[in-house]
């Protein structure tokens, strides 16, 4: 059996209360239909580990753009993000007491998903030192004094699944990114048990130069043909 499965396949594979990372900065990247799909599958309780929280309006007026169709949905139960002021219904579900919440700087959340997906330890950091991060036990080892200096020991980050969106992937799952869609694409494809990725276009071996592959094949479980003309 190939990589290539539809969109109902892969939604499938995924179970209530998943982990699931999902590419996207402020939408831009996110596997669009992959996420729709989810949204109206009635699955829920799911852990969100990504940059934000996308926002309600796209930029062609679409209606909960990207993974704030998951959020509006309430299908998210713990949101693991740096940053999710352009989502207001994140606020207003933390207020509820349905969504929990935790905010880790993106440089130290890309850094411990790089970690998770390379099978290292962790990664020294002197980013929240002092702050509440640094009480954060279940992301933080330990604080290490280097050169006089304090560090936190960020822990590495995985997931169940990773929901990953390109521009071109060949049939063997090698992807090409354009522009700022690589995003945390790149390295969430490294950090799951599962990666799905739903790619614009799907081409044949060699359609991707060699040199312009950015996720090996290797990393990808699953492609899914979004269909983009």
């Amino acid at each position: 059996m190939g990589k290539l499965i539809s969109i109902e396949d892969a939604v499938a594979l995924i179970s209530d209360g998943a982990r699931i990372m999902f590419g996207g900065f402020m939408g831009c990247g996110n596997a669009h239909k992959i996420i729709d799909a989810l949204s109206k599958s009635g699955k829920s309780g799911f852990t969100m580990i990504g940059n934000d929280a996308a926002m309600p309006g796209g930029p062609l007026g679409e209606e909960y753009y990207g993974v704030a169709k998951l959020v509006h949905n309430r299908q998210i139960k713990r949101l693991i993000a740096s940053h999710v002021g352009l989502n207001p219904e994140v606020a207003r579900q933390m207020s509820e007491g349905s969504l929990d919440l935790d905010l880790i700087p993106q440089g130290s959340l890309v850094e411990m998903i790089r970690a998770g997906g390379a099978g290292l330890g962790g990664v020294l950091t002197p980013t929240g030192v002092g702050t509440v991060v640094q009480n954060k036990s279940e992301y933080v080892e330990l604080v290490q004094e280097i050169g006089g200096k304090s560090y936190l020991l960020m822990k590495p980050l995985r997931a169940d699944f990773a929901i990953i969106s390109g521009h071109q992937a060949d049939v063997n799952g090698n992807i090409w990114y354009k522009g700022t869609t690589r995003n945390f694409n790149m390295v969430m494809a490294t950090a799951a048990d599962v990666v799905i990725a739903e790619a614009d276009h799907i081409v044949e071996i060699g359609g991707i130069e060699p040199e312009n592959v950015m996720t090996s094949g290797v990393f990808v479980d699953y492609i899914v043909d979004g269909g983009r003309m």
